[in-house]
């Protein structure tokens, strides 16, 4: 850095949260002009070579090539209908699928959120490129710094576990509940899993980068192919991040629960950026602007708001923090036996750790706890819990859960309203029969 500037860039604890955006959109307004080991090295990169790389195709940056034998649904890996429910192009989990798992959600049944097709690209070609006015040096698409692969296993690692939760997550229940008509993929509970995500912190990078004191937002780019909503054509999925969260925890990550980055979950790098709205988790990254200004796209102004009634026409501030919520390891509708059994579940928040559940096999008529199993896991994660149950006769019953955090947030009984479905936190009511 240099020395001697006097950096414009807000600091935390001087306008309150700045990793919190409706925060930082206050900041914003005002800021704006009026008008490891060698073994895991060499695994990786056999795997990024002549392991997957061979199975991916070449592909250069900064635009992918996609495999002649892609499925329908742009997705590479298998899609067996007891793990994953059909979205699109994307592919929700099945809750029962998670039923005697491990903390972690294994990568053959972690959900898939796909805005195009799962891209092919080869690791030895591949670089990042940061760029823009945040940075030292030449002008911002003049000479951008770039890291391959290789530099990037060759810095210091670190290992998060840490949920990714689509922001449209549980969306289905603001009709089948609410009654209230949303637009959007109608996941239920399924578009969330917690892994353990291995890379180099993003805080790192830019500082090798360069990074200067007035730079306020960076903004990650993919490399899936243009997105377009109904003709127009959006460009590439990017979504921007104020400097603030960047630094603080965000990673650069190339494994998932040990291995290598699978295709449909952004090999060879993708951002995690813990507790936040999936879409910030950007896959395939391929390129970030660094800018001393705050930076804008469609997924943090026409997408990834609150619309609706009750909010101004540009609607809210962007969406950042996940909420809290609860699901049974259980099928929709599912049928159990008329006798005693244990009832299983998870509940995991963006806002803090999970400190209690609560269940009801009534309907909501009255709550007991349920025990935690998961009391020391990492706060970005999930908290598993079991609650014994009695069934009290044959027929149809509703099983809900809800879950408090130690920030105090906890599940309501209905969810705010909004146009696009976004964060629905509510108690969601799972049906079952007993037989």
């Amino acid at each position: 850095m240099r020395t001697g500037d006097t950096p414009h860039r807000p600091q935390p604890g001087h306008d309150g949260d700045l990793t919190d955006e409706a925060t930082y959109q206050r900041v914003r307004a005002a800021q704006a002009p009026a008008g490891q080991a060698l073994s895991r090295r060499g695994m990786l990169r056999l795997s990024a070579g002549a392991g997957l790389g061979a199975a991916l195709g070449a592909a250069a940056v900064p635009r992918p090539a996609f495999a002649d034998t892609a499925p329908a649904t742009g997705i590479v890996k298998p899609l067996p209908p007891e793990l994953f429910i059909p979205q699109g192009t994307n592919a929700e989990m099945r809750w029962e699928a998670m039923r005697g798992q491990g903390h972690l959600t294994p990568v053959d049944r972690f959900f898939v959120r796909n805005h195009i097709a799962t891209p092919r690209i080869d690791a030895r070609t591949w670089r990042l490129k940061l760029w823009g006015t945040g940075l030292h040096g030449a002008p911002p698409e003049e000479r951008p710094v770039e890291f391959s692969y290789e530099d990037l296993l060759g810095m210091r690692a670190e290992t998060i576990t840490s949920f990714i939760e689509c922001t449209g997550n549980a969306r289905s229940f603001y009709t089948s509940q609410q009654g209230q008509q949303v637009s959007g993929t109608a996941w239920k509970l399924g578009a969330v899993g917690v892994a353990r995500w291995r890379g180099v912190p993003l805080s790192a990078v830019l500082e090798r980068a360069g990074l200067t004191p007035e730079a306020v937002d960076i903004l990650p780019r993919g490399l899936d192919a243009d997105f377009v909503d109904k003709g127009e054509n959006l460009g590439r999925v990017r979504r921007p991040l104020p400097v603030a969260k960047a630094l603080k925890d965000v990673l650069l990550a190339y494994e998932m629960n040990g291995a290598p980055l699978p295709p449909d979950h952004g090999f060879p790098v993708r951002l995690v950026v813990p507790s936040w709205v999936g879409v910030a988790n950007i896959k395939w990254v391929g390129d970030i602007q660094v800018a001393d200004e705050p930076l804008f796209s469609p997924w943090n102004t026409r997408y990834y708001r609150f619309f609706g009634p009750g909010y101004p026409p540009e609607g809210s501030a962007p969406l950042t923090r996940m909420n809290v919520k609860s699901a049974f390891e259980l099928p929709w509708d599912a049928p159990l036996p008329a006798r005693p059994q244990v009832l299983h579940g998870r509940s995991w928040s963006g806002t803090g750790r999970v400190k209690k559940v609560e269940v009801s096999v009534d309907g909501g008529r009255t709550w007991r706890h349920a025990r935690l199993r998961d009391r020391h896991a990492d706060a970005r994660g999930w908290v598993r819990w079991e609650f014994p149950w009695r069934p009290d006769g044959p027929g149809g019953h509703e099983l809900l859960a809800r879950a408090t955090d130690d920030t105090g947030a906890s599940q309501p009984a209905t969810a705010p309203y909004n146009t696009l479905g976004y964060l629905f936190g509510a108690v969601v009511r799972h049906p079952v029969t007993v037989s």
